[in-house]
């Protein structure tokens, strides 16, 4: 039986495939039809969405649940007790682009979601490839009974396992592609060795997206695509999440050190400076936060107690500050100067090879930087 929000859902949903193939992100019948065939609903029931400065929570009977539902917008369905998200329904255009960089090498082998969250990413996955062939893993035991239950209520059934995504998943390998929605620093060697040669992996590394193909060597090559991005981090269990950049925020505000003015390549809430120091710090916390009426960049590394903060001063000079074993500002700038020198090209300007040792190496324009 058709109903009022039933039909409403589907021209909301109609409306979210047109947007999201006005803008690019959507450019094949495949992913369109499945975009359009899944009721994201049945994956949310409940979820905050961030508008403004404040988070809004929905449930299917309050006012706007479907136009929230249906907008491309990320929507956190759990918090740890902490009041940090750890799961979300991704945001669509990032999932869109990140499906149309998907390229499995055989037609029998099956496809790796790792990351299920409340399983909306899977159920795509199987409208376009069959449950069969899909793979879902999440490190959560309750995201995964849940997800179970979201996706048998759209008509899907694929393999649903529990555990650590940074291992892959062993048990049904090998695989024809691996996708991942969680953010990643460096791409685990288990996803390389689990994919057959000639298929690939699409991951977010530090804050871009990037389509990796795996050659007749076993090494990952790719180009990162020209949209940036940062999903929430790899969890390695269900109960650990990530501290807070805010957390940091006290220590930026009042730590002293040393200080100097330096030359700033770009304005510091640009997407460039924060995607290439992503890839040069892996292991470093990033933020900015405004000290007394400034906008300032932080950065933290907690391991080593090092940290930097950047103050801008105009004319693209700032003040430097930063204390610790490592000088986190001047790790990172020798790639932030060549990217200056180079024109500041955009993200796909960079490709990334992931060798078999694990070493990895970004290169731009005839030139190549080992990542540590």
């Amino acid at each position: 039986m058709i109903t009022p929000s039933t039909v409403s859902a589907e021209g909301l949903r109609r409306r979210m495939v047109q947007r999201l193939t006005d803008e690019g992100a959507l450019r094949t019948p495949k992913w369109r039809e499945a975009f359009e065939a899944v009721p994201r609903e049945l994956f949310v029931p409940r979820f905050t969405k961030r508008e403004g400065n404040e988070l809004v929570s929905y449930l299917p009977d309050h006012p706007g649940y479907l136009e929230a539902v249906y907008s491309t917008a990320s929507l956190n369905v759990q918090y740890d007790q902490h009041g940090t998200a750890t799961s979300s329904s991704s945001n669509p255009t990032m999932m869109a682009l990140m499906l149309e960089a998907l390229a499995p090498a055989d037609d029998e082998l099956p496809v790796l979601d790792l990351g299920t969250g409340p399983g909306y990413n899977a159920a795509l996955l199987c409208h376009a490839y069959g449950p069969a062939r899909v793979v879902t893993r999440d490190v959560d035991p309750r995201l995964v009974s849940a997800a179970a239950g979201h996706l048998a209520n759209a008509g899907y059934a694929p393999s649903l396992t529990v555990g650590d995504g940074i291992a892959g998943c062993p048990d049904f390998a090998p695989y024809s592609a691996v996708i991942a929605t969680f953010g990643v620093g460096r791409i685990p060697n288990a996803w390389r060795e689990q994919v057959v040669r000639g298929g690939n992996i699409v991951a977010n590394v530090g804050h871009g997206l990037i389509p990796l193909t795996i050659g007749d060597q076993g090494t990952a090559v790719g180009r990162f695509l020209p949209t940036h991005a940062a999903f929430m981090p790899a969890r390695p269990t269900a109960d650990t999440a990530a501290a807070p950049a805010r957390s940091y925020a006290g220590k930026i505000a009042t730590a002293s050190g040393s200080g100097q003015e330096i030359e700033l390549p770009a304005a510091l809430d640009e997407d460039m400076p924060r995607f290439l120091g992503a890839l040069a710090h892996p292991d470093v916390i990033e933020f900015s936060l405004v000290l007394d009426g400034q906008r300032v960049l932080g950065l933290v590394h907690p391991d080593s107690d090092s940290w930097a903060r950047v103050t801008p001063r105009g004319g693209g000079t700032a003040q430097l500050d930063h204390g610790g074993p490592r000088d986190l500002w001047a790790e990172r700038a020798p790639l932030l100067g060549e990217w200056t020198a180079a024109g500041r090209p955009g993200a796909d300007a960079y490709t990334l090879t992931v060798h078999p040792d694990g070493r990895h190496q970004l290169a731009m324009g005839g030139r190549a930087w080992p990542l540590p």
